[in-house]
């Protein structure tokens, strides 16, 4: 059974997720609209994940007791100025949710909610290579500049990745 405390913790969570799912099924928008289809193509599959994610959440916190929670979420932007600030922005939303579940493992190990404390490890993990993801992103988005042919490579690379994560996914 879940202490209530983190019953809310948890629904707080969820409710992070579901809005990582919609800023990125936006930003896949904005990227499609602007003749990116790379770029979009990784954010489509992005936005998915983190629906797999609330979903994980909203299992876990049904299976023990709790109620898990959907509200109501905050609407995403819309346009970006541009693909390289739209990623500087996936970084520090990447940065946000780390912290926000840091704070939530930290709530379980002060309840000595071990199950609960185990089964975050894994968005722990999740959220590690998250980051790095986002920051290689960043790195590669640095190295090309203001080199169209360089946004052209960039942008098939960014699908190839999307592609490999949704084989990797389905395995």
């Amino acid at each position: 059974m879940l202490l209530k405390n983190i019953e809310t913790a948890l629904n707080k969570q969820i409710r992070i997720e579901a809005e990582s799912s919609q800023t990125y099924l936006s930003m896949a928008c904005w990227a499609e609209v602007n003749g990116l289809e790379g770029i979009a193509r990784f954010m489509y599959a992005q936005s998915d994940e983190e629906r797999l994610h609330m979903l994980k959440l909203i299992k876990y916190v049904n299976e023990r007791g709790g109620h898990a929670q959907v509200t109501d979420l905050k609407a995403p932007k819309t346009t970006y100025e541009t693909f390289k600030g739209m990623f500087e922005e996936l970084y520090k939303h990447e940065v946000f949710v780390s912290e926000s579940i840091n704070k939530l493992v930290h709530i379980t190990f002060e309840e000595k909610d071990y199950a609960t404390h185990n089964f975050l490890q894994w968005y722990v993990a999740e959220q590690i290579e998250e980051e790095a993801t986002a920051k290689n992103i960043l790195d590669k988005i640095n190295l090309i500049g203001d080199d169209k042919g360089g946004l052209y490579l960039f942008d098939r690379d960014i699908q190839q990745m999307a592609i490999a994560s949704a084989a990797a996914t389905t395995k």
